[in-house]
C-alpha cells in the first residue's frame, strides 16, 4: 500500500525533541467486562475523523468477564493498517497484566497508568504518566455503580491532551457512539473525557515524542467490521434463508444480518418479514437447512467457524454430490478442537477445500477487506447457483470482528445470476430433461425447482449412486461418468472465480503470495524489504480457489516465491502442491505465523530475510 497522503515526518519540537507524527500504536489494557469498548472506539474514531488512517483490533479472552483484554489502535500516516508488533503507547488499567505489559515495551514507549499501580518503579527508559482515575471519576459520576464504566473515558481525555487529538472530534465520536437516544449517557461520559483532559493539561508534562496532527487521508471512508460487511453483501445478493448456530467469531455476522433484514426486508404493506432466520439446534442442522432451502430455490446461507465446519462435512458432501447450492461463511479461529475461540487464524483452508469423505473439491473465496466481504458475498451466491454447489467464504476473526477503515461499498448493478433452471415453459418445449447430464460441456446439469408445474419437472435428489437421469445406480461406469463431470464442473468454476491481484516488479526474482488478512502485513513487509534490504518483490494476492492461470504465470516469472499464511502446516502451499505442476511448486517456500494474534509486517520481513540470507 502506498502512502495515502504526504504527512509530516519526524520533526523537532521547540525543546529539541524529535516528534513522531501520526505513526504510533496505542494498546489499552483493561479487564474484560469493564466497559472499555466505548472508550476505545471513541478514541479510534477521533483519530479517524482527524483524517489519520487507523485500524482497531480487540484481543479479548474467551470467558464472560474478569480476564485481561487489550485493544490496539494503529495510526499510520503511510496507510498501514495491519497490526504493528511494537506498542508505542500503553494505557495500563489492569493490575493483573500491568507489570507484564510494561516489561514488554520497547525503550522510549509511553505509559498512561492508574496511579496506585506505581508502574514508574519498574523501568527508567519509558515515559510514565500516572493518572488517579478513581479520584477523577467520582465528581463526574456520583452514582458509584456506573463509575467503573465511565472511568475508562478519562484515558480518552488524557490521550487527547498528550497526543493533540482535537476534543471537538472526540465529542463528535462520542455522540455518534451513543446515538440520539442516549444523550444523557453521552454527556456523563463527556464529563469524564473533560476531566481527563484537564488533569493532563495541569499535571502531566509531556516527554514522549508521539503526536497526532490533522490529515486528509480518510475523507469519504467508513469504519466497519467484516462480519457486518458480509451480512450486507448477502442481503444485496438476495439471501432469503439464513440458518445458523451461534459460535465465536461468526455470531455477529448473523446478528448484524438479522438487524439489517428486519430493517430492509419487511413488507411495508403487511409488516411481514420476507425472509427467514432460523437458529438451529447445532451446526449439522444449520447446514442441512441451508442446503434444503437452496435445493428448493432460495438463496440460502449459514455462518460458522472451524468447529462448525468440521461438523458440516457430511452434509457438505451431500450438497456436492446432489448438486445443491449453498453459501457458507467460515470466520476462522484458532484450532484444533475448541482451540482459542477468540484468536485469529487461517486454519481451515486445506480441510474446507476437500470437506467431506470421498473425492470432493469446493470453491473458496478469500476476502481481505470489508469491501471484498461485501462484494464476494454476492459472488458466492452467484457461483453457488451457477454451479449448483456449496461455496465457502473464508474470512477470519481479525477481519470479521475488528474495526477496519474502508471505502464505501458500491451499489451492485449486475443482475443476480441464477444459473441453469428450467421453467414449465422450457419443459413443455423440451419434453423432458436429464438432471445430471452435461449438455453444454461445462459439467453443469440443468435443474428444476420444487413446485414447477409440469409432469417432466420431477426427479430424485439422490445422495447415493445415480445416473444422468437421477436414477439409482451402482454401475461403475455411471459413477465414474458422474465424478468426471463434477471434476469438469470444477474446471468451469476456475473461469468464474475472482482472479488474484498481481503486482510485478521488473527486476524482482522473489515473489510473495498471500491471501485474506495476511495482505496487510505483506504489503508493509514489502516496503520494509525494499527500504531496509534493497530487496524488490512481486506480489500475488489470491482471491479464490480453484486457482486461476495467473498463479502459474506468477510462479514461472520468479525464482523463489514465499507463501505467507497464518497456520502451522502451510495449508495454502499444500493446496498448491496438490493442484499445480511439481516443477512450479518446487519454487515455493513458506512463511507461517500461528500464534493467534493478527500477523504483523516485521514477522514476515524477518523470516524472508532469514531465508534469503540477507
Amino acid at each position: 500500500m502506498s502512502t495515502l497522503e504526504a504527512a509530516p515526518e519526524a520533526v523537532h519540537s521547540g525543546e529539541g525533541q524529535q516528534l513522531i507524527v501520526n505513526d504510533f500504536s496505542i494498546q489499552v489494557a483493561t479487564v474484560n467486562g469493564s466497559g472499555s469498548q466505548t472508550a476505545n472506539t471513541v478514541l479510534m474514531r477521533s483519530l479517524f475523523q482527524m483524517g489519520i488512517p487507523v485500524s482497531g483490533k480487540n484481543l479479548f479472552p474467551s470467558n464472560i468477564a474478569g480476564l485481561p483484554t487489550w485493544f490496539t489502535i494503529r495510526a499510520s500516516r503511510h496507510g498501514w493498517i495491519g497490526r504493528k508488533r511494537e506498542t508505542d503507547i500503553l494505557v495500563a488499567m489492569n493490575a493483573e497484566s500491568a507489570r507484564e505489559d510494561v516489561m514488554g515495551l520497547g525503550p522510549g514507549a509511553a505509559v498512561v497508568y492508574d496511579e496506585p499501580l506505581k508502574l514508574d518503579a519498574l523501568r527508567s527508559d519509558l515515559h510514565f504518566y500516572p493518572v488517579p482515575f478513581d479520584k477523577l471519576v467520582a465528581p463526574v459520576c456520583p452514582e458509584a455503580k456506573l463509575r467503573k464504566l465511565v472511568r475508562n473515558m478519562i484515558y480518552d481525555g488524557v490521550l487527547a491532551q498528550l497526543l493533540g487529538i482535537d476534543l471537538a472530534e472526540m465529542r463528535k465520536a462520542l455522540v455518534k457512539q451513543f446515538g440520539p437516544r442516549k444523550a444523557k449517557a453521552a454527556e456523563l461520559n463527556w464529563g469524564a473525557v473533560q476531566a481527563g483532559y484537564e488533569f493532563a493539561a495541569k499535571n502531566l508534562v509531556k516527554s514522549d515524542p508521539y503526536r497526532a496532527e490533522r490529515m486528509h487521508a480518510t475523507e469519504g471512508k467508513i469504519i466497519i467490521d467484516g462480519n457486518a460487511a458480509c451480512a450486507l453483501g448477502a442481503i444485496f445478493a438476495g439471501v432469503t434463508v439464513v440458518t445458523w448456530y451461534p459460535i465465536t467469531p461468526s455470531s455477529t455476522l448473523v446478528e448484524s444480518m438479522t438487524g439489517y433484514l428486519k430493517r430492509f426486508r419487511t413488507d411495508p404493506a403487511t409488516g411481514k418479514a420476507t425472509f427467514a432466520v432460523l437458529q438451529a439446534e447445532d451446526e449439522l442442522a444449520s447446514i442441512g437447512m441451508a442446503i434444503g432451502a437452496g435445493w428448493a430455490g432460495a438463496r440460502a446461507m449459514t455462518a460458522t467457524s472451524g468447529p462448525g465446519i468440521s461438523l458440516m462435512a457430511e452434509f457438505t458432501g451431500l450438497a456436492y454430490y446432489v448438486e445443491a447450492p449453498a453459501v457458507i461463511f467460515d470466520v476462522q479461529r484458532v484450532g484444533p478442537s475448541t482451540g482459542l475461540p477468540t484468536r485469529t487464524q487461517q486454519g481451515d483452508i486445506l480441510s474446507t477445500a476437500v470437506l467431506s469423505h470421498g473425492d470432493t473439491r469446493h470453491p473458496l473465496l478469500f476476502p481481505s477487506s470489508p469491501e471484498e466481504c461485501f462484494s464476494m458475498a454476492q459472488t458466492a451466491f452467484d457461483l453457488a447457483e451457477l454451479f449448483q454447489t456449496p461455496v465457502f467464504v473464508m474470512t477470519d476473526l481479525d477481519l470479521g470482528m475488528n474495526n477496519w477503515m474502508s471505502d464505501p461499498f458500491r451499489y451492485p448493478t449486475q443482475p443476480l445470476r441464477r444459473g441453469k433452471v428450467l421453467t414449465a415453459e422450457d419443459l413443455e418445449r423440451l419434453g423432458g430433461f436429464a438432471r445430471y447430464k452435461d449438455v453444454d460441456g461445462d459439467g453443469v446439469g440443468w435443474r428444476t425447482l420444487p413446485g414447477t408445474e409440469h409432469p417432466a419437472a420431477g426427479y430424485f435428489t439422490r445422495g447415493s449412486g445415480h445416473d444422468e437421469y437421477a436414477r439409482y445406480s451402482e454401475r461403475p461406469s455411471d459413477y465414474v461418468r458422474n465424478m468426471d463431470r463434477l471434476a469438469r464442473k470444477f474446471e468451469s468454476i476456475r473461469k468464474e472465480v475472482p482472479p488474484p491481484e498481481v503486482e510485478l516488479q521488473e527486476n524482482a526474482s522473489v515473489g510473495i503470495i498471500c491471501y485474506g488478512t495476511s495482505r496487510y502485513a505483506v504489503e508493509e513487509s514489502r516496503d520494509q524489504l525494499l527500504r531496509e534490504f534493497g530487496l524488490q518483490t512481486g506480489l500475488l494476492r489470491l482471491k479464490a480457489y480453484p486457482f486461476t492461470p495467473q498463479l502459474n504465470e506468477f510462479l514461472e516469472r520468479h525464482a523463489r516465491v514465499y507463501v505467507v499464511e497464518q497456520n502451522r502446516d502451510a495449508q495454502m502451499l499444500s493446496l498448491m502442491r496438490m493442484d499445480l505442476d511439481p516443477a512450479l511448486t518446487a519454487k515455493l517456500a513458506s512463511v507461517r505465523y500461528y500464534g493467534g494474534l493478527p500477523l504483523d509486517a516485521r514477522t514476515v520481513t524477518e523470516e524472508i530475510v532469514r531465508q534469503e540470507g540477507l
